[in-house]
């Protein structure tokens, strides 16, 4: 019977990853204490959001895509205390589709989630920024959650002349983030038909320009076709750049200062969580601390540094044979 080599650091190294190997399914979950965000994610799904002005691989990627993709990424970074909340914004109202749950435990529930996004979920085509995003702030106050705003901006139609609604809220008592979603240039809006299908690109005769609700603007009677009382906003449609879009960011940054939540433009993921850690509210709160897959990894280090370790020493010893064979003597 052959006797074990106690000096060999191979059996050493198997010793020891079989034990680790049995730790893993013995090892228990740890309580810790720890920070953990609550965030409650609106996600603009308006046509706008269709707009491809970002890039993934070489290709061009819509707004909600790049949305979608640095959303999915900075969950993952957040400690497991953390937990979220999935909205879509379309009309003038934010529609919660879950209430916070645990990221870490529910990652791949909350991945498919976010990925199921599209602008298909929409139930009307306008799009009251404002409205939207001072109803969410409601939702997260009553979800005792921060909030993470995605829109480009774009009011479809435009603000009236009198601007958009007041905010009734207490400026910063909701902390949070508007993530202003979108290029700095002008670009094209795809355009569908009724079965999905995209068509080309919105045109100038297919938006209004002007939002005709309310009083008529400054300078008004200037306009041909102007009558105080049957034409106050002229007898001729204004046209502008409503059937283009880019990030409306001065609009943004206005309700942003207005409502309390700080701001920042959709760069990707790295940009986006260090915003949002610098605007949220960091929760300390008991999590599970599961030491299985620490145990499980250095049992495999162990193995792979005794199978690599096999023809070092095999080439060591060979060498050590050599070395100790005595020259012979020439006659």
């Amino acid at each position: 019977m052959m006797r074990p080599d106690w000096r060999d650091p191979r059996l050493w190294s198997l010793l020891a990853a079989a034990a680790l190997l049995a730790s893993s399914f013995l090892a228990p979950r740890l309580a810790v204490a720890r920070p953990g965000y609550d965030a409650l994610l609106v996600v603009d799904i308006t046509g706008s959001m269709n707009t491809r002005d970002y890039a993934a691989g070489g290709r061009p990627q819509s707004r909600l895509d790049a949305v979608k993709t640095a959303l999915r990424e900075t969950i993952a970074g957040l400690p497991c205390a953390s937990r979220v909340a999935l909205g879509v914004f379309a009309e003038r109202r934010p529609f919660l589709l879950y209430e916070p749950i645990e990221t870490c435990g529910n990652f791949a529930l909350i991945g498919a989630s976010i990925d199921a996004l599209d602008w298909r979920m929409g139930w009307e085509g306008d799009s009251h920024i404002a409205a939207g995003l001072y109803r969410a702030i409601d939702l997260a106050k009553e979800l005792h959650a921060d909030l993470l705003f995605f829109t480009d901006g774009q009011k479809a139609p435009p603000l009236p002349a009198s601007g958009g609604p007041s905010f009734d809220g207490a400026p910063g008592e909701t902390r949070g983030l508007i993530v202003g979603v979108g290029g700095y240039e002008l670009s094209p809006i795809p355009k569908f038909n009724d079965e999905g299908r995209e068509i080309g690109f919105y045109g100038l005769d297919d938006v209004p320009h002007e939002n005709r609700h309310g009083l008529p603007p400054p300078g008004a009677e200037q306009r041909e076709g102007y009558n105080a009382r049957n034409a106050p906003f002229g007898a001729t449609m204004a046209a502008g750049v409503e059937h283009l879009s880019s990030v409306r960011e001065p609009y943004l940054r206005t309700l942003a200062q207005t409502t309390g939540l700080a701001y920042a433009h959709l760069e990707g993921a790295a940009a986006l969580a260090r915003a949002y850690e610098s605007a949220a509210t960091p929760r300390r709160r008991e999590a599970m601390l599961d030491l299985r897959p620490v145990f499980g990894a250095s049992a495999s280090a162990l193995l792979l540094v005794a199978f690599l370790a096999t023809p070092v020493l095999e080439w060591s010893a060979a060498r050590r044979s050599r070395n100790a064979r005595p020259e012979r003597r020439e006659t």
